[in-house]
């Protein structure tokens, strides 16, 4: 049987076994959960790779996606039905959290010769790190002189080279404080690149948050903003436990602001704001 709406003339057909497949992929890989209202978005965005590789059906595309063939066309799809919806200081509120009550304490200690690790766990095409990069040294200037560190990562290999580049067109530096952009981007063109301060405190690289984490330092603060709302409990339980894992007691998490921390992470994360928390055992809760 096919979903509703879901064949155009002379093009394949989406049907739920094929359906199925495809989300039991996704949640595999990536631990992305597609509900079937989903299917439209499914079969517009996999009709385009249906017609790059010049197959008739979605079954054929399913039988090529298991076989060790199509482990590259599996990254492809991954890649085509990942939502990258990104901005410079997007949740504004976090970074003035950040700027007030968390970054002057641990630059600080990077000054006295202390590591300082942040983490942006879904960067998508860099805006969410760079933002992170920006509010460093808006707080402290000489930042990249100390051992601060912002590890940036994403699921997506496209996104990441994107964010690697560091090259934005003029509208999207538009919530961007005026005195940063002139200070921190230079024209390209008609783009406009990040400084190399910036692009010296990040560290930019493809990691699967449901896969193993290769880090072996703790972080002082973590942003994984909108994307556990694409998981389903059982992954979101697990995901903010291997945060708490991987922090230092009194560091700092900050999540999207449809999600919620549940599951067995919530005894160790007390809310300190807005989507804000703070791993229990720090010097002050």
């Amino acid at each position: 049987m096919t979903h509703p709406a879901l064949q155009m003339a002379s093009e394949a057909s989406l049907g739920k076994a094929e359906f199925r497949d495809i989300a039991d992929m996704l949640y595999a890989d990536a631990g992305i959960h597609l509900a079937e209202s989903k299917a439209s978005l499914v079969y517009s965005r996999l009709a385009k790779r249906l017609r790059a590789l010049n197959i008739d059906s979605f079954r054929d595309y399913c039988t090529l996606l298991a076989s060790d063939a199509g482990r590259s066309e599996r990254a492809e799809m991954l890649s085509a039905l990942t939502t990258n919806v990104t901005r410079f200081f997007r949740e504004r509120h976090h970074f003035d959290h950040l700027e007030r009550a968390v970054l002057p304490d641990l630059l600080a200690r990077a000054q006295a010769g202390k590591r300082v690790r942040l983490w942006s766990a879904a960067c998508s095409t860099g805006q969410e790190a760079y933002s992170l990069a920006l509010s460093v040294l808006a707080v402290d200037p000489q930042a990249v002189n100390y051992d601060v560190k912002i590890l940036a990562t994403d699921i997506d290999p496209r996104v990441v080279a994107e964010a690697r580049a560091g090259v934005y067109r003029a509208a999207a530096l538009t919530d961007v404080p005026a005195e940063q952009r002139a200070r921190r981007f230079r024209a390209q063109g008609e783009d406009f690149a990040v400084d190399e301060d910036m692009r010296a405190l990040i560290k930019f690289r493809v990691l699967n948050l449901n896969a193993e984490w290769p880090m072996r330092g703790r972080f002082d603060a973590i942003m994984c903003r909108n994307v556990a709302i694409y998981f389903d409990d059982a992954t979101q339980h697990a995901l903010w436990s291997r945060f708490t894992h991987q922090m230092q007691p009194g560091s700092w998490l900050y999540i999207g602001h449809s999600e919620r921390i549940n599951g067995p992470a919530a005894r160790d994360l007390a809310p300190v704001g807005i989507t804000a928390y703070r791993l229990r055992g720090g010097a002050r809760e």
